[in-house]
């Protein structure tokens, strides 16, 4: 029996986002590495704030889970209705697949829209980090940064 049947925790969004939702975000990020790879380090630094402060694809599903169980609790105590625990049941049931899978019903939207993983956040990151010279560069190539970054 295989002991790692559930995906790695930092890989479980992207491994259940279709390739091409993933080529499109990995895409975005080279064209916004190329963008501001010349660029000096005060904008550098000031992009690299700005990534610290990007939400991610669990943050975003957290706010959206949390919202709908308390809207679910707060019209089932208040219209003394169990129908509407069904839906705080659902979202919860959904939540708890998403961390054991890395799945559930609005993740596809999500990455549709572009929303990144914290490890996709990171890599672009550390991609900058490269460029303004917190480590050795050996490459200008936007694709070969991220790759460097991907393997810090």
């Amino acid at each position: 029996m295989d002991k790692n049947c559930l995906p790695p925790t930092t890989k479980k969004a992207a491994l259940n986002t279709c390739n091409r939702v993933n080529q499109k975000i990995r895409n975005k990020t080279i064209g916004c590495i190329n963008t501001f790879k010349d660029s000096e380090e005060e904008v550098l630094s000031e992009i690299i704030e700005k990534l610290d402060y990007e939400w991610d694809t669990e943050r975003v599903l957290e706010t959206n889970a949390a919202s709908a169980i308390l809207l679910g609790s707060v019209a089932g105590f208040a219209r003394k209705r169990c129908c509407w625990f069904l839906l705080t049941g659902t979202v919860g049931f959904f939540l708890l697949q998403h961390a054991l899978e890395g799945w559930c019903p609005p993740l596809p939207v999500i990455r549709k829209m572009g929303v990144r993983t914290a490890e996709e956040i990171y890599h672009e990151k550390t991609a900058f980090k490269i460029i303004r010279g917190d480590f050795l560069q050996e490459s200008d190539d936007a694709e070969e940064l991220l790759r460097m970054a991907e393997k810090e």
